[in-house]
């Protein structure tokens, strides 16, 4: 008997975003945001923002979202930022996760800057 065996299909930018959002939810990421920038933005899909508390709780919920990622067959095409810096960005080609202290979020304004973007998900 032959066996089939079937290729594994990649998430899609709005699963990997949504995956994203639980993932920084369960590791107690605050006031985290789903937004759909398709249509405002010609890089990215969705924007994932999250808040965390110490640089290593930042570093730590990059980590666990890129590993639940690559599960779902995404794998992250860049890093940037560190948790010791207050912002770290994670791209997943499609889906942009940025990762902040409270201070550096409120100094960097994405929620503003991205104001024509729709709200999806707010978990506070």
């Amino acid at each position: 008997m032959e066996e089939l065996t079937q290729a594994k299909v990649a998430a899609t930018n709005e699963e990997v975003a949504r995956a994203a959002v639980d993932e920084a939810s369960e590791k107690l990421g605050s006031d985290i945001v789903l937004l759909d920038t398709q249509g405002v933005s010609t890089f990215a899909d969705y924007f994932v923002i999250v808040s965390g508390e110490t640089d290593r709780h930042l570093e730590s919920m990059a980590e666990d979202i890129s590993r639940r990622s690559r599960k779902m067959g995404v794998h992250a095409t860049h890093r940037e930022g560190s948790g010791k810096g207050g912002w770290l960005l994670v791209d997943f080609t499609g889906v942009v996760v940025h990762l902040f202290t409270r201070d550096q979020r409120e100094h960097y304004g994405l929620e503003e800057l991205w104001a024509r973007a729709t709200e999806i998900v707010r978990v506070q």
